[in-house]
């Protein structure tokens, strides 16, 4: 009979190749900023937003944060290489005034992070104490990222229209936030479901909304750029998704 620990990182290696997908949604945006040699409209900040999600998601499955966390410690490190070959390619190309957000954000990032991990292993001296610090910081900045699409669900209701709300995109953050979230319940972890089942109940209430407003979106064949940063959970996500449109 299959164990319910197997079950369980069978749906964690689902749940890391849906992850990576959302990870990689980005990439049509910044190959457009590579050929263009500019960043154009474009923010850095859910870049910068994702990477303190990995970075955080990360802490949490260290070993001696909380143990027997592979595959969250696995997805969100491959999302922190991703993100920040998404702000590098961001810096290269844009002007000089936005390179010293980026670097000022970046660097506040990497000395909460610093403070966090430090405080943790000075402070707390058990596995569990480590998980519940790390865990409602995660909890924190995964829910956040999660209900950023709020906006865009509410420009859709407004304009019964989905234009700037894209089906797959929000099926497959429907798909992350159900895996994720069966992943948290298999052996059950708060820090993990809280986040990933707010993105999975978000989720699908875009694609109601998308079935509903469908019919009365305007089909005018303009060209749209979305962005997405996505998250992970927060596990995974990623992540956690923003939309930004270009015109």
């Amino acid at each position: 009979m299959i164990s319910t620990g197997s079950i369980r990182t069978v749906v964690g290696i689902i749940g890391n190749v849906i992850s990576f997908g959302l990870f990689l949604s980005p990439l049509p945006t910044f190959v457009n900023i590579f050929k263009k040699k500019a960043v154009e409209q474009f923010s850095p900040v859910p870049y910068l937003a994702t990477l303190l999600n990995c970075m955080m998601w990360v802490m949490y499955g260290l070993p001696f944060v909380h143990p027997n966390s592979v595959l969250v410690l696995t997805i969100n490190g491959i999302g922190f290489f991703i993100e920040a070959l998404y702000l590098l390619t961001f810096f290269i190309y844009s002007p000089r005034r936005l390179r010293l957000k980026v670097v000022g954000i970046l660097a506040a990032e990497l000395v909460f992070v610093g403070a966090v991990m430090g405080g943790v292993l000075s402070g707390a001296h058990t596995h569990h104490k480590r998980t519940e610090i790390v865990g409602i910081l995660c909890v924190i900045f995964g829910t956040a990222m999660y209900a950023s699409p709020l906006s865009i669900m509410k420009m859709v209701i407004e304009t019964k229209s989905v234009k700037y709300m894209p089906f797959y995109l929000s099926l497959v953050s429907f798909l992350n936030g159900v895996c994720w979230t069966t992943y948290s319940l298999l052996r059950f972890d708060l820090y993990i479901l809280i986040p990933n089942g707010l993105g999975a109940l978000l989720a699908a209430v875009q694609l109601i909304l998308y079935f509903i407003y469908y019919r009365t979106t305007p089909k005018d064949g303009a060209k749209q750029n979305f962005e997405l940063p996505e998250v992970t959970p927060t596990s995974t996500p990623v992540p956690l998704s923003v939309v930004t449109v270009k015109n």
